[in-house]
């Protein structure tokens, strides 16, 4: 109930009075049967704005800090992520992929909306980055389309760090629906899975227009901060697709 309370009353006008998005491919959406929305991820104004223009209700997995803050502030937070109805998934240890995973498809299994932003953190330059296979990995076992959402201005509006967004231009654009049947069958293949999470990249950077990076945005924060420091980075270890590359991580700060 308190999720229509906040998008039909609260939450929902307030953001279209002061964003005023621009709409493009709602048509794309299917009006029944399970269904996941990718997105990229460039605010955290990304979580509310998305849901608060669609017709039906969509699930996000939401990362378990989001429910264990500490103090008033963390109870509060904790509760408006419960009511609007968003899964914790704890991103912690080797099965954290496999968890986040269960849950997605727990949700598509109820012929419901998941959302998902492949990137599994927000951008901190506002450009893409490479996508994780988690989505691919729940579009072939789930047998549900996957629809790429861009959101475009959102960085503007409100960029990592900013508290209170400014008023900007926000556009959001659905693209076509992606089919992946013609792999039925291939669950935990990696390279169709790969194969599957690059293309609905691909299907992101046209939608959006933003420049693609072949790292995963954390790897690219993780080189920065370590160029700022002067700290030369280690190599990374490859990830496999049965840990953190399948994690379809949806509400990463």
């Amino acid at each position: 109930m308190f999720y229509y309370v906040l998008k039909y009353v609260l939450l929902g006008p307030l953001l279209r009075l002061v964003f005023r998005p621009r709409i493009e491919g709602l048509e794309h959406i299917p009006s029944s049967g399970p269904a996941i929305i990718a997105g990229n991820h460039l605010s955290f104004a990304d979580h509310f704005l998305m849901p608060a223009i669609l017709k039906r209700r969509i699930t996000f997995l939401a990362k378990a800090e989001y429910f264990t803050g500490p103090g008033i502030r963390g109870r509060l937070i904790a509760a408006f992520f419960r009511s609007a109805g968003q899964i914790p998934v704890d991103r912690s240890g080797k099965d954290a992929g496999q968890a986040a995973i269960r849950e997605g498809l727990g949700v598509l299994g109820k012929d419901e909306l998941l959302g998902i932003y492949p990137e599994g953190t927000r951008s901190h330059d506002g450009r893409l980055y490479k996508g994780k296979v988690g989505v691919a990995v729940m579009a072939l076992r789930a047998k549900a389309p996957v629809i790429p959402c861009a959101m475009i201005g959102t960085f503007e509006a409100q960029p990592p760090g900013k508290v209170i967004p400014k008023v900007h231009p926000v556009t959001i654009r659905f693209g076509k629906p992606l089919d992946f049947s013609r792999y039925e069958g291939l669950s935990g293949d990696r390279f169709i899975e790969r194969s599957i999470t690059d293309e609905i990249m691909y299907a992101l950077m046209e939608l959006s227009g933003q420049e693609y990076v072949d790292i995963y945005a954390v790897k690219a924060k993780e080189l920065l901060a370590a160029e700022a420091a002067g700290v030369r980075p280690s190599v990374p270890a490859q990830p496999s697709a049965r840990d953190a590359d399948r994690v379809p991580e949806s509400k990463v700060s």
